[in-house]
């Protein structure tokens, strides 16, 4: 499990802004030089600027839905807790200070909102929590004895998805934005993590140990027709899908390096970009 809650070496999550991925930039973070830090792309993997620059470790990036914000999580403080900051790197923000671990922010669609996981409520597993975008009012949505973790909201901002282990393997569960109706939408021997809803809200995709080894799969949002993209002997991690909704953008070990690569819809032309890291927003 040497990839679940946070052990990652870079990150990309769906910014729903844009309506093409060919002006549209790709935040991640990466290890490249000795520490985790935020960076910021073209979606070619031309023009990498990095935005963070500190002994902590800073990761899963997140554009706001306006292009105007990235939030990210960071242990700068001595513990993992939730920042934002401006699209250049400036106005470094802390939205969240406690003893647990706070991580893995993401943006409601319109905005007003963050979900993200934590392990602040003192039984010792991951919750998934929402707060207002200045910090405030956070809002305990998830309560068991199991791993609620990466959050991802819906576009129309009805539902987020989620990974948990409450059923003894890690499986896709959705819930309403209140954290009412719960529903497992994968269910099977291997584990299924880190969903990403297609920009229309018509499928989710992830990752899935289901060959032995991690590969991208897409479904239909109710669960419904699985289809496995990736299919090689090394793993491929974090799908996250460009704001048109035509390309997935992942990482894969395949080059032996743990590069971003960007693939078609059905899984073909897949082309490396050429730098280190996981993708886990795309938009800006």
């Amino acid at each position: 499990m040497r990839r679940f809650v946070g052990v990652l070496l870079a990150c990309v999550l769906l910014a729903g802004c844009g309506g093409g991925s060919e002006d549209s930039k790709i935040a991640f973070h990466s290890d490249r030089d000795g520490a985790d830090e935020i960076f910021v792309m073209n979606a070619d993997g031309t023009g990498v600027t990095q935005l963070t620059d500190n002994d902590g470790r800073d990761r899963f990036p997140a554009w706001s839905p306006n292009g105007k914000k990235i939030a990210f999580h960071s242990d700068r403080d001595g513990d993992e807790e939730i920042f934002v900051m401006n699209a250049d790197g400036t106005g470094v923000t802390q939205l969240t200070d406690n003893d647990g671990r706070d991580g893995f922010p993401v943006w409601s669609p319109n905005g007003k909102q963050i979900a993200f996981q934590s392990l602040r409520d003192g039984d010792n597993d991951v919750e998934v929590f929402v707060m207002n975008a200045d910090g405030t009012g956070v809002t305990q949505l998830t309560d068991n004895y199991d791993y609620d973790v990466s959050p991802a909201w819906s576009p129309n901002g009805k539902k987020i998805a989620f990974h948990s282990d409450r059923d003894g393997d890690l499986e896709i569960f959705v819930m309403n934005a209140d954290g009412t109706g719960v529903t497992q939408l994968t269910d099977n021997y291997d584990w299924d993590w880190h969903p990403a809803w297609s920009p229309n809200g018509k499928q989710i995709a992830f990752m899935g140990n289901r060959d032995g080894d991690s590969e991208v799969l897409v479904m239909n949002a109710d669960g419904t027709g699985v289809t496995q993209l990736t299919d090689n002997d090394d793993g491929d991690w974090h799908p996250a899908w460009s704001p048109n909704g035509m390309k997935i953008a992942f990482e894969s070990d395949r080059d032996g390096n743990n590069e971003i690569f960007v693939m078609n819809l059905d899984g073909g032309h897949v082309v490396s970009l050429g730098q280190q890291g996981i993708p886990s927003s795309w938009g800006g």
